[in-house]
C-alpha cells in the first residue's frame, strides 16, 4: 500500500514537474508571446481552458494550476478548467458508456465556461493572488535556450545542476519505462508521458546554466516540487484510510436528494475514488445522469492537489464555486427528472 502510494505521488509531482519546465522553456523561447496570446482575450482564455479540462486525466488541469500560479489566467479560468475536468474518471467512463461520456463532457464544456465567466465578474480574489508565491512567470530575453557550440560541453562538463534536473527526469523516464509509474495507463498515455518526459531531458540538457539555475533549479525544484510532493502523498495517504473505515458505497441509497449532497460534498475530496463510485452506479442504472453531472462538476481528480499546495484559499475558493454550480446543476436535473 504505502509503495503504491508513494509511487503514485511521485508520478503526479512529476507531471506537475515537467508541466512547469515546459512551460518555463516555452515562455522564454517565445519571448513570452505566448503569454500575451492566452493574456489577450479573455474568452480565448476560457475556451483554451476548458479544453484543458475536457482533455481525459489531470494533465489538463495541472497545466492550468501553473498557469494561474503565474497569473497568466484569471481565476475565473481556472474554475473553467476545474468544472470541465474529469480526471482520470473519464478514461473510465469513455470505456464504459462512451456516448453519455460525450454528452456529459460537452455539458461540462459549456456549464465550465459560463461559470468562469460569472466568477471574473462576481468575484475579485485579491487575496488569494496576492498570497501566490510566483507573481510572474520570469522571462529572460536574451536567452539562447539551444546553442550548438555548447551543448558537448554541457553534456561532457555538467554543472551540479544539471546533473540532479537530468538525474531526476531520467529516473522519472525509467519509472515509466519499467512499469512503476503509470504502470496501468493505456499505451497512448505512456507514449505521449514518454515524449514529454523525453522533451524535458533535452530541455534539461541543452539549456544554459544560468537558465538551469534561476527558472528550474531555483525556482521550479527548490520551491515548488518538494512542497507539491509532501502535499500530494499526505493527502493520498488520508484518504486511503479514511476508504478504508468509511464504506461510501453503502451511503448511496435512499432519497436522491440527500445522494445529491453526497455526491456534492464527496467532490470536495482532491481523489479519484469518491467519483468512481458515483461513474459505477450510473453506469448500473441506480442513479440518474444528474447526480453524475453534478458529481462531475464537484469533483477535479487530482488536479486540485498543486493549487493546494500552492494556495490554500485559492483552493477553497474553487471548491466554493465547484459546490454551488454543481448543486444547481444537478437539482435542474432532479426537478426535470433527467
Amino acid at each position: 500500500m504505502f509503495f503504491q502510494l508513494l509511487m503514485k505521488s511521485i508520478m503526479i509531482s512529476g507531471f506537475v514537474f515537467i508541466m512547469m519546465v515546459l512551460i518555463e522553456y516555452v515562455n522564454v523561447q517565445t519571448k513570452g508571446i505566448w503569454r500575451k496570446l492566452i493574456e489577450g482575450n479573455i474568452w480565448r482564455q476560457y475556451l483554451i481552458a476548458a479544453v484543458m479540462g475536457a482533455i481525459p486525466g489531470c494533465l489538463g488541469a495541472f497545466t492550468m494550476v501553473a498557469l494561474f500560479s503565474h497569473r497568466l489566467v484569471t481565476f475565473g479560468a481556472l474554475v473553467t478548467t476545474m468544472i470541465a475536468t474529469s480526471g482520470d474518471e473519464a478514461f473510465v467512463m469513455f470505456s464504459m458508456f462512451p456516448q453519455k461520456a460525450l454528452l456529459l463532457t460537452a455539458i461540462l464544456f459549456i456549464i465550465g465556461i459560463a461559470a468562469g465567466y460569472l466568477s471574473d465578474k462576481l468575484y475579485k480574489p485579491t487575496k488569494i493572488l496576492n498570497g501566490l508565491r510566483e507573481q510572474k512567470l520570469p522571462l529572460e530575453e536574451h536567452c539562447r535556450c539551444f546553442d550548438r557550440s555548447t551543448f558537448w560541453l554541457n553534456v561532457s562538463r555538467p554543472s551540479l545542476y544539471r546533473i540532479v534536473i537530468v538525474v531526476i527526469v531520467s529516473l522519472l523516464i525509467v519509472g515509466l519505462v519499467t512499469r512503476l509509474l503509470a504502470g496501468g495507463a493505456d499505451i497512448w498515455i505512456r507514449i505521449t508521458l514518454l515524449l514529454s518526459f523525453s522533451f524535458a531531458l533535452f530541455v534539461a540538457v541543452s539549456v544554459p546554466d544560468h537558465f538551469l539555475k534561476e527558472h528550474i533549479w531555483k525556482h521550479i525544484v527548490k520551491v515548488h516540487l518538494p512542497r507539491i510532493f509532501l502535499w500530494v502523498f499526505g493527502v493520498l495517504v488520508l484518504m486511503h484510510f479514511l476508504m478504508i473505515y468509511i464504506d461510501v458505497e453503502t451511503w448511496v441509497s435512499g432519497n436522491l436528494w440527500w445522494v445529491l449532497l453526497l455526491a456534492v460534498l464527496l467532490g470536495i475530496v482532491p481523489e479519484s475514488g469518491p467519483h468512481l463510485v458515483f461513474v459505477s452506479l450510473f453506469a448500473s442504472g441506480v442513479i440518474p445522469f444528474s447526480i453524475l453531472i453534478a458529481s462531475s462538476i464537484a469533483q477535479d481528480g487530482h488536479g486540485m492537489l498543486p493549487l493546494l499546495a500552492e494556495s490554500k484559499k485559492g483552493f477553497v475558493a474553487v471548491k466554493i464555486v465547484n459546490i454551488i454550480v454543481a448543486f444547481a446543476a444537478g437539482g435542474i436535473g432532479l426537478i426535470f427528472n433527467i
